[in-house]
């Protein structure tokens, strides 16, 4: 007998920020059922598939989501009941069509994408399988570098330095594992630094330290100095990624990007130069969302400047969403991309962008949300693609470690039919891996 949905269910949990979001459960005739969670963003494009909030309601401060929960049980069960768990793509198509817009307002991207992920689950566990290997069955797997953001700034902390996200990238190691003991050391190590600088050590929202700091080149020259005294080479090893969030300093008004702790206001070639004297200076070897997402012209010099040394990722630029990854494809902004799947809503529609990505030989990185869960879809994720990046936050943190660990418990069940990535699986020139 054919399995089928039985049945979808709904509820609100808790995100690693304190506000509410979905947790489906899909539940299927044979027995099995699985449960999945949805993140959500700070700094959002807004380009992103809309997550349907109760913006009328006090409660939650204008952030519950009865109404998304109320769609799962009353338009998106009604809908799937009944419908093969095993064809992903038709599920999703479903869910689109139901929906009818452009950008998943009627039902809820989060509504929506909750119950792509908990069937897509389900449909695993069904099968007896992991969900790496559900989603695409290897003879050997790819381990992603970890993208750990441990100094956090932006819209991700309460502190005064402009740039959002400091990140580090162990890559010159022979197993995951042994590069996250690395970044993790790194991170202590920066710890025990700010201390004795008398910086505050209080966390930011993906789980980096937030101290406040002179420039934005202190951040970089503190994390230097954290992965020397770890006893790793700057560069060789270990090296630097930012995160920049530009659209958050931008002046539409100004025209002008506005640096508050270096007290300047940039146009978009100043920036650029900026950030090639920086390149000069640190081992940055990847510079995501580097100017605002609407400037198109300024991101294609950012790639033709900067892109042969140095990864130039496109995330609220292009939003998972591939007629804005074709667009950025075509005039040559960018060449590495950052995967959300919840900005684009669905597991089907994701998979799409990641294709798209693969054909065009950009590099992939597989990426969380600042409002995260338990939920750990992006490891096995990134693992099925062989993508080589994993973005998901500091090593602290229960909703940032889950991925992590996750990884871990995946790299041991594989054994041997794994390998580590290397940085020829970033999008620059002079590194790039064709896949």
């Amino acid at each position: 007998m054919s399995v089928f949905i039985k049945n979808i269910d709904a509820q609100y949990i808790l995100d690693s920020r304190g506000y509410p979001t979905i947790e489906a459960t899909a539940y299927l005739s044979n027995g099995f059922f699985a449960k999945a969670s949805v993140p959500s963003g700070a700094s959002t494009g807004e380009r992103e598939a809309l997550e349907l909030r109760d913006i009328e309601s006090k409660q939650w401060n204008h952030k519950g989501v009865a109404k998304a929960i109320d769609n799962i049980h009353h338009k998106i069960n009604p809908l799937l009941k009944g419908a093969s768990p095993y064809n992903i793509e038709k599920i999703d198509t479903l869910l689109i069509e139901g929906d009818g817009t452009t950008n998943k307002s009627q039902y809820g991207a989060n509504a929506i994408l909750a119950t792509s992920l908990a069937v897509l689950h389900a449909a695993a566990k069904s099968n007896n399988k992991q969900l790496f290997e559900y989603l695409l069955k290897n003879k050997n797997y790819i381990m992603p570098i970890p993208m750990m953001n441990i100094l956090n700034g932006g819209s991700h902390a309460n502190n005064n330095v402009d740039i959002q996200e400091f990140m580090i990238m162990p890559h010159n190691f022979t197993s995951y594992s042994d590069a996250l003991r690395a970044g993790v050391e790194v991170f202590h190590k920066l710890k025990e630094i700010l201390v004795n600088k008398n910086y505050n050590t209080a966390v930011g929202d993906e789980g980096g330290f937030a101290p406040s700091l002179r420039e934005n080149e202190e951040a970089l020259e503190l994390i230097l100095e954290a992965i020397v005294k770890s006893g790793y080479n700057s560069d060789s090893d270990i090296s630097l990624a930012l995160d920049v969030a530009a659209s958050e300093l931008y002046s539409e008004k100004e025209k002008k990007y506005n640096l508050s702790s270096e007290n300047k206001k940039m146009t978009q070639n100043e920036l650029i130069e900026y950030y090639k004297i920086l390149i000069s200076k640190y081992p940055i070897i990847s510079i995501e969302d580097g100017l605002d997402q609407n400037d198109w012209e300024g991101w294609s010099n950012l790639t033709t400047t900067l892109g042969n040394k140095v990864q130039i990722v496109g995330d609220d630029l292009t939003t998972t969403n591939t007629s804005l990854l074709q667009k950025a494809i075509n005039n040559k902004s960018i060449n590495a991309i950052l995967i959300k799947l919840n900005q684009i809503g669905t597991f089907s529609e994701t998979m799409q962008a990641i294709y798209l990505a693969k054909k065009n030989n950009l590099g992939i990185i597989i990426s969380h949300r600042s409002g995260e869960t338990e939920d750990t879809t992006i490891a096995d994720l990134a693992v099925a693609t062989s993508c080589g990046q994993i973005k998901t936050g500091a090593p602290s943190r229960t909703d940032r470690t889950a991925k992590y660990n996750r990884l871990l418990r995946i790299e041991k069940y594989l054994k041997n039919n794994t390998a580590y990535a290397t940085k020829d699986y970033l999008g620059c020139e002079e590194k790039r891996k064709k896949y």
